[in-house]
Parts: structure tokens; C-alpha cells; sequence
């Protein structure tokens, strides 16, 4: 049985025996909206399962039709009635939302976006900021800030660290809702299963990458992002340094033994 955690009001969460998180955005009156207060749950939310050993993955869904409609554009109006018609308000939001993302790309955990919806704007970003994402058939994603005015730079960051330059552009520039087969295509996500398949794909897939050593996991991850960013020999010397100190580590040293003696190995995560 699951255990239930965290928060139980617009953020709803269930850990269960095998270590995997669910985390399910639960405020589908609001469209699910990055508010300020879901923004502050989902920080604390990540932070605390960075440093959770019985958290090995983190699954992210939505409750209702949109997985997320990105900022609460009611909240971000109303700053405007201020002296400085609303600057330091929009600084502390974006301020917020982008700390939210790097705190998921930061997390030792891998994060699964389970997508049955609409995911627009920031919302698109949050799913781009997930290392994975299985998404239904009915799913749906845009940048559409230049309908109003507003060109979606934050989401830009993730999107094209996802995306090659002119998909990247092309969703940008026109705003347009592309479909989950055109996701995949482009690179956004990584499986496309139908909405009465998608929370079993995702378990699976959750399941299959919980088995794994915590600690090659962590490891994994952390190299990947930052490799990234290097150009082709600082990426090599990095990756090499990262690769030595894996192999000295306990579960690289057992799970290769036990490929050698043909037998399943026993993590530590160490």
C-alpha cells in the first residue's frame, strides 16, 4: 500500500514500498497554474526528496484536462496595482518557478512526467525539466506567450535543452499546440501510449529504473547535466573523472562481480 505524504491539498503525494514517488498536481480548477503557492510546494517537494533515501524516483502527473496552464495569470495581473506595477512581484515569480526548475534538474532522483493533458507556457517547461516523459495519445504542448504579448524566455531554457534550435523556435515563435506523436517526434518526450495505458507505462518505467543502484543513478544524472554544458574534451576529461570515482564506489564494484558470477546484484547504494 502506498504510503500518503507531504501534502494533501493542491499537491498530492503517495510513496510506495518500491521507493517511487507520485507526486500529482491537484488544483485542475486553476488548470493546475504554477501559482505561488504551488510553486513553493513543489521547491520544498523536490528538496525534500533530493535527500530522501527511500525516494529512488519521482513520478510528476496532474489531475483534470491541463497537466498545466504554467503561470497563474490572475496572481501576476493583480501585481500591477503596485507602485512598480508589479516588477518586484514578477521578479520573485520567475525568480521562484526558475529555482524550481533547476532544483528538479539538481535532484539526484530521476523525475518521470506522466502526461495525460495540456501543458502550455511554463507548464510545457515544468514537463521539459522532467528527465523523462510518457504522455498519452490526447496530450498536448505550446509556448503560446506571443498570443499575448509575452514571449515565453523561461520556458525557452528548457525547451531548447530538449529540442533542436529551429523546433525550439518554431514552437516559440508561433505559439502553436503541437500533439504528443509531433512531441516525440522533436525530442519533448519519450513514449506516447494511450490514456488507459499511460499510469501502467509509467509504473513500469518507474519500477524498472527504481531497481537500479541509487547511488549509479545520482551519479548518472548529476554527469549528464553537467557534461552538457562543456565543449567536447572538457565534457571527456569530466566524464572520465566522474567514471573513475564509480568504479571505486561499493555498488560498481558488486554489480559488475555479479555480472561476472552470472547472479543478481545486491545495491547499497554506496
Amino acid at each position: 500500500m502506498p504510503e500518503t505524504g507531504l501534502d494533501q491539498g493542491i499537491l498530492l503525494s503517495e510513496k510506495n514500498a518500491a521507493g517511487i514517488l507520485r507526486l500529482t498536481l491537484n488544483d485542475d480548477k486553476r488548470r493546475n497554474a504554477l501559482s505561488e503557492e504551488m510553486l513553493r510546494k513543489l521547491k520544498d517537494v523536490f528538496s525534500s526528496a533530493a535527500v530522501d533515501a527511500s525516494v529512488r524516483v519521482v513520478v510528476l502527473a496532474a489531475k483534470g484536462p491541463v497537466f498545466s496552464s504554467g503561470h497563474n495569470l490572475k496572481e501576476m495581473t493583480a501585481a500591477r496595482e503596485y507602485d512598480d506595477r508589479g516588477r518586484a512581484y514578477f521578479a520573485k515569480i520567475l525568480a521562484l518557478c526558475s529555482e524550481v526548475m533547476q532544483r528538479m534538474v539538481d535532484c539526484p532522483k530521476p523525475i518521470i512526467a506522466e502526461v495525460s493533458g495540456i501543458a502550455t507556457a511554463a507548464g510545457c517547461q515544468l514537463v521539459a525539466s522532467c528527465d523523462l516523459a510518457v504522455v498519452s495519445d490526447t496530450a498536448q504542448f505550446s509556448t503560446p506567450g506571443v498570443h499575448i504579448g509575452l514571449f515565453c524566455s523561461t520556458p525557452m531554457v528548457a525547451l531548447s535543452r530538449n529540442v533542436s534550435n529551429k523546433h525550439a523556435m518554431e514552437m516559440l515563435l508561433t505559439g502553436d499546440m503541437i500533439s504528443a506523436a509531433r512531441a516525440a517526434e522533436i525530442g519533448l518526450v519519450n513514449r506516447v501510449t494511450s490514456e488507459t495505458e499511460l499510469g501502467d507505462t509509467v509504473f513500469e518505467l518507474a519500477q524498472k529504473i527504481a531497481s537500479k543502484s541509487s547511488l549509479t543513478l545520482a551519479t548518472g544524472k548529476r554527469a549528464f547535466y553537467e557534461q552538457r554544458e562543456m565543449n567536447l574534451s572538457k565534457a571527456y576529461e569530466y566524464a572520465s573523472n566522474v567514471m573513475v570515482e564509480n568504479m571505486l564506489a561499493f555498488d560498481a564494484e558488486e554489480g559488475i562481480g555479479a555480472f561476472v558470477e552470472k547472479r543478481e546484484p545486491q545495491w547499497r547504494d554506496k
